[in-house]
C-alpha cells in the first residue's frame, strides 16, 4: 500500500504538447530548407552561370528595344487577345445558359474542343489552315489580328465557363426582383445579373490575363517580322546571335515585370471578395 501511495504522489511525466510538436516540426522544416539552400549555393558553379546568363554588356545592348518593341508587342498581343476572348466568352456563356437546346450544344462542343486542344495547335491552325481553307482571305490586323484571334479562341473557352459560373452564383432573387420592376429578361441580365457576376469573377479573369501574357510567346509559329517580335522571340533571336543566354534571362525578367504585379492584384481582389462575403 505504501508503495502504491508513493507512485500516486509522484508527478506524472508529460510529453510534448500539441503546440510544442508543431513548433518542433516547423523548426525542423526551416533547418532542412536552410541546409538545402546552403548546399545549392556551394554546389552551383556561379562563374559559369554568370558567364552564360548575366553578361552585363549583352544585357545593356537589349535596351531600349526589349521594352519599346518586345514588351510593347507582348502587352499588345495579350490585351487584344483578352478582349477577343472576353467578348467571345460572354457570348458562349450566354449560349450555355440558353433555354434553346442547339445553343447549349454548340457552346458545350466549343468549350470542350478548345479547352482540350493545346494553344500551339490553335496558333498553327490560324496561321496555316485558315489561309488554305479561304485563299486570298486576310485576317484584319495582320499578325496582330491573327494573334488576337488565336489567343481569343483559347481564352474564350475558359472565360465562358468562368462567366457562366459567375452568373449562376448571383442569387436568383436578383432576377426575380428585376422582373417584378418591369425589366425584360435580357435587360435584367445586362443591367443587373452580369455586373454582379463580374464582381465575383474578376479575380479568375485577371488570372486568365496572366496566362494569356505567357501564351503570347506562341506568336513565333505565325511567322513574325523583326518589328512584330514579342519577348520570347526577341530573346531567342539575340541569344542565337550572341551565343549567350543573357537575352533569355532579360526577357524572363520582363515577363515578371507584368506577371508579378498582376498576381498581386489578383490576391488583393480575392482577399477583398472574401471580406465582402464575411
Amino acid at each position: 500500500m505504501a508503495d502504491t501511495e508513493k507512485q500516486q504522489l509522484q508527478p506524472k511525466k508529460k510529453g510534448l504538447t500539441r503546440r510544442q510538436k508543431r513548433g518542433l516540426s516547423r523548426g525542423i522544416q526551416y533547418v532542412v530548407f536552410v541546409a538545402a539552400v546552403i548546399a545549392f549555393a556551394f554546389a552551383a558553379d556561379w562563374d559559369r552561370l554568370q558567364n552564360q546568363f548575366a553578361q552585363q554588356d549583352i544585357a545593356r545592348q537589349m535596351f531600349p528595344d526589349v521594352i519599346t518593341l518586345a514588351l510593347k508587342n507582348t502587352v499588345l498581343y495579350t490585351v487584344t487577345g483578352f478582349a477577343v476572348g472576353l467578348a467571345l466568352g460572354m457570348v458562349i456563356a450566354l449560349m450555355r445558359l440558353s433555354s434553346v437546346g442547339p445553343y447549349r450544344w454548340l457552346a458545350g462542343v466549343y468549350i470542350e474542343i478548345f479547352r482540350g486542344l493545346p494553344a500551339l495547335l490553335i496558333f498553327i491552325f490560324i496561321g496555316v489552315a485558315v489561309p488554305l481553307a479561304f485563299p486570298g482571305t486576310e485576317i484584319i490586323g495582320g499578325t496582330y489580328g491573327k494573334v488576337a484571334l488565336a489567343l481569343g479562341l483559347v481564352a474564350a473557352a475558359y472565360m465562358a465557363e468562368t462567366i457562366r459560373a459567375g452568373i449562376q452564383a448571383v442569387p436568383k432573387g436578383q432576377m426575380e426582383a428585376a422582373r417584378s420592376l418591369g425589366f425584360s429578361p435580357a435587360r435584367a441580365m445586362v443591367s443587373i445579373i452580369i455586373p454582379q457576376a463580374f464582381r465575383i469573377i474578376l479575380p479568375p479573369l485577371t488570372n486568365e490575363l496572366v496566362l494569356l501574357f505567357k501564351d503570347s510567346s506562341l506568336v513565333l509559329f505565325l511567322g513574325v517580322t523583326l518589328e512584330e517580335r514579342e519577348l520570347s522571340k526577341y530573346g531567342r533571336d539575340l541569344a542565337s546571335t550572341t551565343a549567350n543566354s543573357t537575352p533569355i534571362l532579360v526577357a524572363g525578367l520582363c515577363y515578371l515585370l507584368i506577371t508579378i504585379p498582376l498576381g498581386f492584384v489578383v490576391r488583393r481582389m480575392e482577399a477583398k471578395a472574401q471580406e465582402a462575403v464575411k
